[in-house]
């Protein structure tokens, strides 16, 4: 069992998988849908901290944190007390029919880190794709309008609406038949692959004059359009981070047109970056905002934020039977204090010392393209070639593979990018741990590329 007193760093006892491990994953095969995705045969039975035990008694240090979802890491005691004092007192009995105190307790403090003048209002629901399905309702009900505009490599959830905004993988939308009508997407600014060569801060330019130039001429009148939804950093599709300029643009876009700006921060809020949300470092004020994940580090709860002169919809427009539940508000109110007194800070210092540490992995590695992200949201780009930039998609989750089989969990993103998402609360020797094994894994790639 996992101790406080026992190392923050792996230990494997067992070759990978163990035999407890081998049995689960059979059971597993015989017994559960086969749409789940598994990166690597971990079979989670406990965690603490950065930490994560797995049934065969080998500890892993988590640089994945449950898809950025454990936050404060795994079973943070204030957030566990938390969680047991509430479910003591009171499990459930709907938000939408009565009240909590909780509730607005909580949605006054988020509120609170959302910039503006306006005053803001909050929907809780159970989960990021549910928050973005409100989204879509409430901007279609505040503006009287129905189309959307999406991005390409962007990941907004996989219910039937989100998964209309999705375009991250093509497996994700196969087999579902028609989506949401209504919905058009446009390229995202990436700029390790920008075609015209623009840099970090300059690529975009060429697509806001698509959307103005080609897409609201010849698709979509303005006038006809409800929102656009952004990842400011896209998470699943590869942790890229828009350009400051083009976030600044397309505010300007919207409230030049009315149509409400949607900004997804499911997987880059609630600190990960370093500040609350992403969107921050772009100095923007979004009308809709969709939170989750590390908003109670593991119970199921998301976020609706928006402007109160959008969220003005009637009783009964929109409801949820679970979303807010007691439970998960306990949580998310000590995942809050927590995140406000160390962790968000925490979480700027490891980001800066970890992009440090990776500044030279691009000259270091020939099958490293590129680094980038924010804070402790950090994408790992692996190429065949730097100067085609051809994609490594296989090589990529060898590094992935490798890595688990030394104790460290990191998943991947978008085609051919590692990801690194760890809890909010690491500490310097458990970086320097997760950058030497990296570099071992990248170097055993190399040999094979």
């Amino acid at each position: 069992m996992i101790t406080a007193t026992e190392t923050k760093l792996p230990r494997l006892v067992t070759a990978l998988p163990g035999p407890k491990a081998k049995h689960v994953v059979e059971q597993d095969a015989q017994f559960m849908s086969p749409s789940y995705t598994r990166d690597y045969s971990l079979v989670a039975r406990r965690g603490q901290g950065a930490m994560v035990e797995d049934v065969d008694g080998n500890l892993f240090l988590d640089f994945a944190a449950g898809i950025a979802v454990c936050s404060t890491g795994h079973c943070h005691p204030k957030v566990v007390a938390a969680i047991q004092k509430q479910a003591a007192e009171l499990i459930h009995m709907s938000g939408t029919d009565f009240y909590y105190e909780s509730m607005p307790e909580l949605a006054r403090r988020i509120s609170a880190t959302v910039p503006g003048s306006e005053a803001k209002k909050t929907f809780f629901t159970n989960s990021g794709t549910e928050a973005v399905e409100g989204a879509i309702k409430l901007a279609r009900y505040a503006t009287k309008r129905d189309k959307l505009i999406a991005f390409y490599g962007c990941f907004h959830g996989r219910t039937m609406g989100s998964l209309s905004l999705t375009a991250s993988k093509a497996t994700q939308r196969k087999g579902f038949g028609g989506l949401l009508s209504g919905v058009e997407h446009i390229p995202f600014p990436y700029a390790y692959r920008c075609e015209l060569g623009h840099g970090p801060e300059t690529c975009g330019a060429e697509i806001l004059e698509q959307l103005e130039g080609q897409i609201f001429k010849r698709l979509f009148d303005p006038e006809e359009v409800a929102g656009i939804i952004i990842e400011p950093i896209q998470g699943e599709g590869g942790y890229v981070p828009a350009p400051k300029f083009f976030l600044q643009e397309l505010q300007r876009i919207c409230r030049k047109h009315g149509i409400m700006l949607i900004v997804d921060e499911v997987q880059s809020g609630m600190g990960r970056t370093g500040k609350w949300w992403a969107h921050e470092f772009a100095g923007i004020e979004p009308d809709i905002l969709c939170s989750a994940k590390g908003i109670a580090s593991g119970m199921p709860l998301g976020a609706i934020i928006a402007r109160e002169s959008v969220m003005r919809w009637k009783p009964g427009a929109h409801g949820t039977t679970f979303g807010g539940n007691p439970v998960c508000i306990a949580a998310a109110l000590a995942t809050f204090d927590l995140i406000e007194s160390e962790y968000r800070q925490n979480a700027a210092n490891m980001g800066d010392y970890l992009f440090a540490k990776l500044a030279d992995w691009t000259k270091k590695f020939k099958i490293v393209g590129d680094v980038r992200g924010r804070g402790l949201m950090i994408g790992i780009e692996i190429v065949r070639d730097q100067r085609t930039k051809e994609k490594a998609g296989g090589l990529r989750n060898a590094i992935v593979d490798l890595a688990f089989h030394k104790g460290l969990l990191v998943l991947g993103a978008g085609e051919n990018t590692i990801r690194l998402s760890p809890p909010l609360l690491i500490d310097r020797e458990q970086a320097d741990f997760a950058v030497r094994t990296l570099e071992e894994c990248i170097r055993e790639a190399e040999k094979k590329a």
